[in-house]
């Protein structure tokens, strides 16, 4: 009778053990089926599965509702202010009748249409001036009105408007953010419509100095060059700059093939510093500085393996923190060109010699030292050539705002969003490197369109 009672107590635990575990069980997979649509797990710890399926519910969902207005909607219109909140006013009189050609006088007939536009003075402010397009009736008993080829383009003037695409283009601020800091500091009520209209004048008027850019890298002695990713709309594209001492160009590309490449650089000239990117190969080896700081990462990682290939891997790493102490002295003044040649003579050798090494040794670093080998005639331009660096860290630089964007934003939603884009951080960064102001060229530009006298980037 005891065993049987011990039996029982037995079972019994088991099975409040399994209630338990079943209950455990249940809590965990409610854990495990949590995402960022049944929770408020952010999006970034998603699963690559249901980061699909979320993508494929919101195509459907495009697909049914296009971006923007839709059918039906409430319009909204831009009200005007009351006489005593502008700052000044400019009225506009026909000068003739359009049906005698007589001269007419300044006096209004009826009221006027009202045009107001809204713009950032020099101190930071805010200025108001109101457009009074007047009617005049003649004495042959016509009433013409003055022409509206008088009256501005756009409800905000060429400051305010520059301001709005460096907001959104040079500091990257989204267009939501971009109209509440508007509203906050100055008072200014800008629509969403109206910073995109912005955005896409500006990507039209800085066309032609982007070329004038692009003109001006492809004659550089020197360049750099670097890639990352960049999204449209969900669909992933190429991001690469082309970076010399005068302007940064930035292209946004579908791919960065070799044959995508070709049509960035334009013209083969000059020396091209870069990473070790196969889609490069076109450009001669010659005429080419592999990034050091690249190899230098490689090398450290060789280090950290076992055996023959660890100890080669410590003598690169020693061997390539002698080259920059020498090329930072060389940078620096400290020693001559000759000097640094000299010093530089037994560095080379004995990394070159480490690299041969490791590839008749057939060790597991054997296929990555083979292809450094590949690129010997790029490793050491820097020695022999005047204004060339050993790193792309130039490039490097460049593509870090971009990145950030990238990160922030996830990229853009149109083609046309992708030129504004590339025009306008090419524009920021070129005017930076030549100490110009870039609200001020770009103020300039929005002004000089109806001149048709733009502004370029390479002077």
């Amino acid at each position: 009778m005891g065993e049987v009672e011990q039996l029982r107590a037995l079972l019994q635990e088991a099975l409040q053990r399994i209630a338990e575990l079943e209950t455990e069980i249940e809590q965990l997979r409610e854990e495990l089926g949590k995402n960022s649509s049944n929770s408020s797990k952010p999006p970034s710890t998603d699963s690559p599965s249901q980061r699909e399926k979320n993508r494929q519910k919101r195509k459907r969902r495009a697909a049914k509702r296009r971006r923007g207005g839709q059918p039906g909607h409430q319009g909204h219109c831009r009200q005007l202010i009351s006489d005593d909140e502008v700052d000044a006013i400019e009225d506009h009189y026909p000068c003739q009748c359009e049906s005698c050609w007589q001269a007419l006088p300044e006096e209004p007939y009826g009221g006027p249409m009202r045009f107001q536009v809204t713009e950032l003075t020099g101190k930071g402010g805010v200025e108001v001036t109101e457009h009074r397009c007047h009617s005049v009736r003649c004495s042959c008993g016509y009433v013409t009105r003055a022409s509206m080829d008088e009256m501005p383009s756009s409800a905000f003037g060429p400051r305010l408007c520059c301001t709005v695409a460096m907001l959104t283009g040079v500091f990257h601020l989204s267009r939501r953010q971009t109209k509440q800091l508007f509203w906050d500091l100055f008072g200014v009520t800008i629509s969403l419509g109206s910073i995109s209209n912005i955005e896409d004048r500006m990507r039209r008027l800085l066309k032609a100095g982007y070329e004038q850019a692009k003109s001006a890298a492809d004659d550089a002695l020197v360049k750099h060059t670097d890639g990352t990713g960049w999204r449209q709309a969900g669909r992933s594209l190429q991001l690469w700059t082309v970076a010399t001492t005068v302007v940064t160009v930035f292209t946004i590309l579908t791919a960065g093939t070799a044959q995508k490449l070709r049509t960035l650089f334009g013209r083969i000239k000059g020396i091209l510093v870069s990473d070790r990117a196969k889609a490069i190969n076109f450009w001669a080896m010659k005429r080419r500085q592999v990034c050091w700081a690249h190899l230098y990462r490689k090398f450290i990682s060789f280090s950290e393996r076992d055996g023959p290939a660890g100890a080669i891997g410590k003598e690169l790493v020693e061997y390539c923190e002698v080259l920059f102490v020498t090329y930072h002295a060389f940078a620096s003044g400290e020693i001559s060109r000759r000097v640094f040649r000299d010093r530089m003579a037994p560095v080379r050798l004995h990394i070159e010699a480490l690299l041969q090494k490791a590839v008749a040794a057939d060790i597991k670093l054997s296929g990555s030292c083979q292809d450094i080998i590949a690129h010997k005639e790029a490793l050491w331009t820097f020695v022999d050539r005047v204004g060339v660096e050993p790193t792309n860290n130039h490039a490097e630089r460049e593509l870090r705002s971009f990145v950030l964007w990238r990160k922030k934003s996830f990229g853009s939603q149109s083609d046309r969003g992708d030129r504004f884009a590339e025009r306008i951080m090419t524009a920021a960064h070129s005017l930076r490197k030549q100490g110009r102001p870039v609200l001020d060229y770009l103020t300039a530009l929005w002004r000089a369109e109806d001149r048709q006298q733009p502004a370029l980037l390479g002077a």
